[in-house]
């Protein structure tokens, strides 16, 4: 069986915001933005990989409460919900790019153990992003 990944989702609490976060500074492709039952489907990816979609969607859907969605923001402004790390050539050009444009640093540029320089910021709804580059 071969299966490749498609989608994967991140919460965020304002969908125009994470848009200008992901769009404007992190420089993703807009690869969805419609009105979907009740709902906006907003889609980005990096254009290196047009199959990859990222997608930027507010807690509950269509079948959450609205007690569900509350509890999701708590823990989304908590930061304790799973991010994504992104591969880039140049880490530290990223990490001045990201900061400048004043997104909340977790982790500035560190070389890891295990092979990789990263650094690490919150999005604007909170969500751990990391920027790694393979050093070995």
């Amino acid at each position: 069986m071969d299966i490749s990944l498609s989608h994967a989702f991140l919460a965020v609490d304002d969908q125009d915001k994470a848009l200008a976060f992901y769009r404007d500074v992190l420089g993703l492709e807009v690869r969805s933005d419609v009105a979907f039952e009740n709902m906006r489907w907003l889609t980005v990816g990096p254009k290196s990989q047009p199959e990859v979609e990222i997608g930027l969607l507010t807690p509950g859907g269509p079948e959450g409460t609205q007690e569900d969605i509350d509890d999701a923001l708590r823990l989304l402004a908590k930061g304790v919900l799973p991010g994504v790390i992104f591969l880039t050539p140049d880490v530290d050009a990223l990490f001045q790019q990201v900061s400048a444009a004043g997104a909340e640093v977790t982790q500035e540029p560190i070389d890891q153990p295990y092979g990789v320089r990263d650094c690490g910021f919150r999005d604007p709804s909170g969500n751990h992003i990391r920027f790694s580059q393979l050093t070995s």
